[in-house]
């Protein structure tokens, strides 16, 4: 018997903010570098386009596990940090 999926943390928008998007956003037609919140995080730290077909194709992909969100907000930040270094462009 698995564990269910985490549901979503109030408050916490670290995947709105801690991973790099390539693809168009609404409001941010080149996407939106690691670190910056995106333009559709609504001040309570909801997306504005959640279920929405603008959505991109990678927010929708992130589901909240355990591993990615651990149990606070800063373990997620600093996990999807660690996960864009590891995946993003060498210099």
């Amino acid at each position: 018997m698995s564990t269910p999926p985490l549901a979503c943390r109030a408050g916490c928008a670290a995947c709105c903010i801690a991973p790099s998007i390539t693809s168009p956003i609404p409001g941010m037609p080149k996407g939106k570098p690691a670190g910056v919140p995106c333009v559709q995080l609504l001040p309570d730290l909801r997306c504005a386009l959640f279920g929405q077909p603008e959505r991109p194709a990678v927010c929708a992909s992130l589901r909240p596990t355990e591993e990615m969100c651990g149990t606070s907000r800063d373990h997620a930040l600093a996990y999807l940090a660690q996960l864009e270094r590891q995946t993003g462009p060498q210099s």
